[in-house]
């Protein structure tokens, strides 16, 4: 695989994305945002630079399926932090992405909202976890009611923050790689000949913000804009939308910019 990649954070705070590609392996991780008590001194950038790095230890043995994979990591960090309350809903946690290739076929599996694009030979096939938009709905449409950086929004994400925590992983609710790795359980996991694979891109929600939130590409499109421009034209693109609209008041949203990763892979 020919691949480039690009992670931007979303303002001065530390960015809680982060990346990594081998010829075979992409691993793309997107931190979840803290509003609430965590019980853990570490943040989520420090929780995704040691899932990621457990991540790339435990693929480099090709006995193991990516759901053991996802699963050892989970076990491996927790082992670094045992001091933390782990069970809080709140503790450092992180939607993650993984594709490998195997052989002759490509496998993949996604954990909380981080979306795989894979190009075919007929179609786009988007695999993207949606199962947190669907929790606290009362509370996110409390907080898109007011504009980024009224004090009003900053309460009401804290409110909307602790319904959707009451809600991770859990049965009826969302998963999310964290300190219980019984959560990979809920993976979306699948594979395909690489034969019919001809692209493939791995973003974070910040930088899926383009098709996901602003509606302003298809899939089809932003895969295009990758392989002609790279990763760094389509988070270009995001930020351009984003400052056109500073406070939300076009596109309802959390934040006014959100850490981006994009990865784009050629086979």
């Amino acid at each position: 695989m020919f691949f480039s990649g690009t992670t931007v954070p979303g303002g001065a705070s530390e960015n809680e994305d982060w990346l990594a590609a081998t010829p075979d392996l992409i691993v793309v991780l997107d931190g979840a945002t803290v509003r609430t008590e965590t019980g853990c001194h570490h943040g989520p950038a420090w929780y995704t630079r040691k899932l990621g790095a457990a991540i790339i230890a435990s693929a480099a043995d090709r006995n193991l399926t990516l759901s053991q994979v996802l699963a050892n990591a989970i076990v491996e960090v927790a082992k670094l932090h045992p001091q933390c309350d782990l069970k809080r809903p709140g503790a450092p946690s992180a939607g993650a992405a993984i594709v490998r290739q195997d052989g002759n076929i490509l496998r993949y599996i996604a954990l909380g909202d981080v979306s795989i694009v894979l190009k075919t030979d007929a179609d786009v096939e988007v695999v993207s976890d949606e199962r947190v938009s669907a929790t606290a709905r009362a509370e996110r449409a409390e907080a898109d009611r007011y504009l980024i950086g009224e004090p009003e929004k900053a309460a009401a994400l804290v409110r909307m923050k602790e319904a959707e925590l009451a809600a991770q992983n859990q049965e009826g609710g969302y998963w999310i790689a964290a300190a219980n790795p019984a959560a990979v359980e809920h993976a979306l996991v699948g594979q395909l000949d690489i034969a019919t694979i001809t692209q493939i891109a791995v973003l974070s929600d910040g930088a899926a913000r383009l098709v996901k939130d602003f509606k302003l590409a298809s899939w089809d499109e932003v895969i295009e804009l990758l392989a002609s421009s790279g990763p760094h034209q389509l988070i270009k693109r995001v930020r351009e939308v984003e400052e056109d609209d500073p406070l939300g008041e076009k596109y309802r949203r959390n934040k006014k910019s959100d850490d981006a990763t994009a990865v784009y892979a050629r086979i």
